[in-house]
Order: structure tokens, then sequence, then C-alpha cells
């Protein structure tokens, strides 16, 4: 298994405007594609935008969402993955032909789709079908999985992932700067965007802070270290419909080191090069094989009524 060269992305995405958000993921595919990485992740709903979701009916998710591989969106995920030579990832609303919706997170190169998944807790609107299945694909002979935003914080998907073979898990989310239980937690004030080009300062101290990058701290790294894998976390800068988001996406080594990391306010991408090497003397390799499964098996697999709370979607305050 040879190096792999993957990147991370992040840009302000507008709501349900497919046309643009794709022309922004084309511009960051070439331009990574022109410095030499393989594959390129962007955030969770990257295609369509996430965050106004919350407010549609049916009929207008319907209407935002596309078919799995023959939309419009997928085809042109292909078209930009071919011309640049470059693995793609990117998430959107899927449709089936029965009318379910779905959070959907997929991988295409130059041949067309190559894998999706469909995030198992979703929740940014009541009309959304949780997916069922866990996803393992190829890339360049290299395991991957995918696993999206909420998905991650219940350790026990990230693990299954790791578990059926993934090697790298692409972690997409549009996450932070909203109201929580945690302490510290809340929005962040769009006018500190706005101002960001004349008071960068004050709006780095509140992404880097506990409404941000410091909760984000206090568990992503954790998720590689434990697991021994690489973990490509990819999230929105800016605006998504009215909530700031701060960006921050990067790439975590089986060691729980971040080895890239965007710190930009504009679009851009970090890279980083994979190396099988690194698995050999990762802890989490070393975790998996002193399991013992007979232990806990009936414990982890015992029944019970899952229960999801999401503050911010019922919290006015900004």
């Amino acid at each position: 298994m040879n190096n792999i060269k993957i990147s991370t992305a992040q840009f302000e995405n507008k709501s349900g405007d497919k046309k643009y958000n794709l022309s922004v993921i084309e511009k960051l595919s070439q331009q990574a594609s022109k410095e030499g990485s393989n594959v390129i992740a962007f955030h969770e709903c990257a295609v369509t935008g996430y965050t106004f979701a919350r407010h549609l009916s049916k009929q207008q998710m319907l209407d935002v969402a596309e078919l799995i591989p023959d939309g419009e969106s997928i085809l042109k995920l292909t078209e930009i993955a071919k011309n640049n030579n470059i693995v793609i990832l990117a998430g959107l609303f899927e449709k089936d032909e029965q009318d379910n919706l779905f959070k959907a997170y997929v991988c295409v190169d130059k041949n067309g789709l190559v894998a999706k998944f469909r995030k198992l807790h979703p929740f940014i609107n009541p009309y959304l079908t949780p997916g069922d299945s866990y996803c393992i694909f190829k890339i360049d002979g290299w395991k991957c999985g995918i696993l999206i935003c909420y998905d991650n914080n219940i350790i026990e998907n990230v693990r299954a992932t790791t578990l059926l073979g993934a090697q790298i898990i692409f972690m997409p989310h549009v996450t932070m700067c909203t109201p929580s239980t945690r302490p510290g937690a809340g929005f962040v004030d769009p006018v500190l965007w706005q101002n960001r080009e004349a008071d960068p300062t004050s709006l780095r101290l509140e992404f880097d802070g506990m409404k941000g990058r410091g909760w984000l701290m206090k568990w992503l790294p954790a998720r590689a270290y434990d697991n021994g894998v690489y973990v490509i976390f990819s999230n929105p800068i800016g605006m998504d419909a009215d909530q700031l988001k701060n960006g921050c996406s990067m790439i975590i080594d089986p060691f729980g080191d971040i080895i890239a990391e965007c710190r930009s306010f504009e679009d851009s991408f970090v890279t980083a090069t994979l190396t099988p090497e690194k698995f050999i003397d990762a802890g989490g390799n070393r975790y998996i094989k002193a399991r013992r499964p007979a232990l806990y098996r009936d414990i982890l697999g015992q029944q019970h009524q899952p229960e999801q709370k999401v503050v911010w979607l019922n919290d006015a305050k900004k």
C-alpha cells in the first residue's frame, strides 16, 4: 500500500444554491489536484447547504434532494473528478424512488460513484430517514469509511467502522458554535464574521475557544488515537444559513496528532501525506488486538430506546 495525499477543505456554502457550491468544489478540487493531492473531502451537505433545511417541508426537501447516482450533482462531481484526476467526497440531501429522504455523503472518482453513506443519526429535518449500515470502500488500496457529524459522537460507530477494516475515516461535519449543555458552548455573533478583516483577533478567539475548536479537541483526536486510524475532518467556514461556523478542517493521524489544519477565514484546503507505517506503532492497533468481546458483547448489544437531543434546534438565541 503506497502513501496517499489527501486534502480536507472548508468553504462558505450558500443555502440551496447547488450551482454555486459545486463551483467552489470545482475550484478547490482543481487547486488540490495541481498541488498533487489524490483526494479532497468537503463538509456535510457541502453541495446543498445544511442548516436552512430545518425550516423545510417535505416537498421542499424533495425539491432540493437528488437521486444517487443519477442526480445532476453526482454527474457534476464525476465530471470535476475526471477533469482534475482527483477523488472527491462531498455531502448532499438524497431522495429515493419512494420519496424517502436521507442525509448522504458520497465518494466519486473519474468513473462515477465509488461509495455512498447515509447518516445514521440525522436530525436537521424531521423528514429525514436514518441510514441503516456502515460503509467501507477503497481508494488507491486504502480501506476507507464514512461517518457524518453526530454519528461520530456515538463512539461505537467509529469502532465498528474500524473493525470493518477502515484505515481512513472521513468525518464530514457542520458543527461547533451552537448552544449545548456543555460549559462554554453557544452561538458566535455573525457581526464578528462581518468584521473579520478589521478585527480578526476577536473572531479567532471565539472560533478557537470552547464554542468551537476547544470543544472539538476534547474528543476528535481520541477517535483517531483509540482506533489507530486516520481521521479526515471537514467543516464549513462562515455563515451556514443564520449560523456561523468556524471551519478548522483537519487531518489527524493514528497517534491522535493533527498533521494538517485549515486556519484561514477564506475558502481553502490543507493536504497531508498519509503513510501506512503509522498503523504499526499506533496504540489503537494494540488496543483493538487486546479486546475481549466476550466481556461486553451482551452489554453493548442490550436493547435500549435511542434518545437524541439537539439543543440548538429549538434555541432561538443568536
